[in-house]
């Protein structure tokens, strides 16, 4: 409801004020910037400088349509159109001053209030006191400004980012005042948690609507934002039902499959990233970016992948949008003008560190359907993969010329428009719900297309900002805008600058994996640097007993999956979406419910024997490993060594024989 006032106006949604617009404290700020923005091969280097910024302080308000200006005697800086209910409110941008690129938005804070979302976030799941541009790139090495790996990443290649540098941002948050608010653009944006009294969203271009919707609880909240964000496609029994084992070594990766195996591993699919063949870079290996199966790697393929098939195994393999230039498919995608352009006409190349690509121009529906069609559709379903790792959407140059808009806003939008592609191809070849892609880039939409959040390029260790805790804190911020279903490399990606994986850092990895929706290894950035799982037996045999331990989880899980394509609730949830009464469960970020009844808390630090846990309030908890039973709204330390990760199950849930039976695996 809008309530006029003296001098501005009130909106409130819910029983609660949600925007206070008044001569002295505006909702909304105009203005010019001029911005600066270079790219290092997928990091950007983005500063602004602000020409003007005015508050737009009048308001004058005629039946559903409000009209701002910065003083009574101005003409319309900004015109917005109001659709309002008791639940929801949307501005919609009816006319701009032609010369505005800068607008802010204030919405109204509580000092306690808490923020999550902003997309998929690494370091931070409650936003509260910081700053968060969102802007999709390379999440950068080490993301933590203070640490040596960050510093060589940086000095060496722009490479080393912050804490809100993401592959996936999105322009939406969620309050603890039971409300999510979204801006409708694909700008560069910042929104701003840092003041006490407001949260304010920053766009550098004129966005189409500012969105707020309301709900009564936190899972209708979230049900709501799937509503508006789009549902995923439901995950195939196949994928949950085992791990995906993740091998790049030509041909010898279908040898190496059979130890997993013969360990007692349950498998539910061979992933090959390399099937298209590598080229090797001073970053380690490289894949080689020409999507059609390489025979001189893997002879004979699609009959090693029939015969997998027949075992009950699937096959995974990889694409990007780009084409290498020296390649077979780039010289057919040139002849039909398909890659994006260089002022000059000229087909744009990108740099990926000692080899070109040309971008494939998504704008043009024939290069959306060449791609689907003759690359995911023939060279990989055709084959008879099911699934692949769908990668590099964050990489759209800003500068390129694009048949239909501007790429400097087409930057953020372009994940979304990559995985439409995925799964127009998937929607085709009549096996959606079947085939899997995954992904690491996203943005507004993402959710209504992507089967398959992946966490990105983790750094092969422990640390607080860029290791095995940030898988936990991007499943959460993702999960609450309508991402479901979310998962990590098993024992981190990116080894650089002496960085390698432990034994223990694999085995830690894996017990957290067990207890997400897939279970998926990867051999790294320098697989031949880091320990792999089958070249150790005390790996192997851990490995192999935590996908049995997830395999077990199975009739679970399904209800899950159920829930999600009819709630849109994610499978990793915060504590607070089932204990909202538990004040300490806002802020908890390195633990989650999977599910309403399992409570997992993994542990994400080298040498620990036993960990600390914070049990909900309004339930009793039970010790997966010992059978104990701990009253909920206390902080517990339990013992944690390696194969005993600190999980729990809720007492009196419908699935306490199934949880029970963990113990005996």
């Amino acid at each position: 409801m809008l309530t006029e006032t003296s001098d501005g106006f009130v909106l409130t949604l819910g029983g609660r004020e949600v925007i206070r617009h008044a001569a002295a404290s505006p909702f909304v700020f105009a203005g010019r910037g001029e911005e600066r923005m270079e790219m290092y091969t997928g990091n950007f280097d983005i500063s602004d400088y602000l020409v003007e910024r005015a508050p737009l302080a009048h308001v004058r308000i005629e039946g559903a349509r409000l009209h701002f200006r910065r003083d009574a005697e101005d003409s319309d800086w900004l015109v917005l159109a109001l659709e309002d209910d008791d639940t929801s409110a949307t501005f919609r941008v009816l006319h701009a001053d032609p010369a505005l690129n800068r607008l802010w938005f204030r919405l109204a804070a509580e000092t306690d209030e808490h923020v999550w979302g902003c997309g998929e976030q690494m370091s931070y799941f409650d936003l509260r006191g910081r700053r968060f541009p969102l802007w999709t790139s390379e999440p950068g090495v080490g993301r933590d400004k203070t640490s040596p790996i960050t510093f060589e990443a940086d000095r060496r290649g722009h490479a080393g980012g912050d804490y809100y540098n993401t592959n996936y941002p999105q322009p939406t948050f969620l309050s603890s005042r039971r409300y999510f608010a979204h801006l409708e653009t694909t700008a560069y944006s910042v929104f701003d948690f840092r003041h006490d009294g407001f949260h304010e969203l920053e766009t550098w271009a004129v966005p189409t609507a500012l969105e707020i919707v309301t709900a009564a609880d936190f899972p209708a909240l979230v049900t709501a934002a799937s509503d508006r964000f789009g549902r995923q496609p439901p995950l195939p029994d196949w994928i949950i039902e085992g791990a995906v084992i993740g091998l790049k070594e030509g041909v010898r990766s279908f040898e190496r499959l059979e130890k997993y195996i013969d360990a007692g591993a349950k498998v539910s699919a061979l992933w090959c990233e390399d099937w298209a063949g590598v080229r090797q870079t001073s970053f380690g290996t490289r894949l080689f970016w020409d999507w059609h199966w390489n025979a001189d790697r893997y002879p004979g393929l699609p009959g090693r992948i029939a015969a997998l098939a027949a075992r009950g195994i699937r096959f995974m393999g990889y694409a990007s949008p780009y084409l290498c230039d020296d390649g077979t498919l780039f010289p057919e995608a040139e002849a039909l003008g398909l890659f994006a352009k260089n002022p000059d006409g000229s087909t744009y190349h990108v740099d990926f560190g000692e080899f070109s690509c040309g971008v494939v121009d998504f704008t043009k529906e024939e290069a959306r359907r060449w791609f689907a069609d003759r690359i995911l559709r023939g060279n990989m379903i055709g084959i008879g993969m099911s699934g692949w790792m769908a990668d590099f959407g964050e990489y759209l140059p800003i500068d390129a010329i694009l048949a239909d808009g501007d790429a400097k806003l087409l930057h953020n939008a372009w994940p979304p428009i990559w995985a439409g592609v995925n799964a127009d191809a998937v929607a085709r070849a009549g096996r959606t719900g079947d085939v899997v892609f995954f992904m690491r880039a996203g943005f507004t939409g993402t959710q209504r297309h992507c089967p398959l959040l992946w966490a990105g390029d983790q750094c092969v260790d422990f640390s607080r900002h860029d290791g095995l805790q940030t898988v936990i804190v991007g499943a959460l911020s993702s999960g609450v805008l309508g991402n479901a279903y979310h998962h990590s490399d098993v024992g981190g990606y990116t080894s650089l600058f002496g960085n390698v994986r432990t034994l223990e850092l694999l085995q830690r990895w894996a017990e957290m994996a067990a207890f997400t929706p897939v279970m998926r290894t990867h051999e790294g950035n320098r697989p031949r640097d880091n320990l792999q799982v089958d070249e150790s037996p005390e790996a192997l045999a851990h490995f192999a007993r935590m996908t049995r331990i997830h395999a077990h989880l199975v009739p679970y899980v399904r209800t899950l999956i159920a829930e999600a394509a009819a709630r849109g609730l994610p499978l990793q949830r915060p504590l607070f979406l089932h204990y909202p009464d538990d004040p300490a469960g806002y802020a908890i970020q390195d633990q989650y419910l999977y599910g309403p009844d399992l409570l997992v808390a993994p542990v994400h630090a080298a040498g620990a024997a036993e960990w600390p846990v914070h049990l909900p309030a309004g339930a009793d908890w039970v010790h997966v490993w010992s059978g104990a039973v701990h009253a909920g709204g206390q902080r517990v330390t339990v013992p944690a060594p390696i194969g005993a990760p600190p999980v729990f199950h809720r007492a009196g849930s419908a699935f306490t024989d199934l949880f029970a039976g963990l113990r005996a695996l």
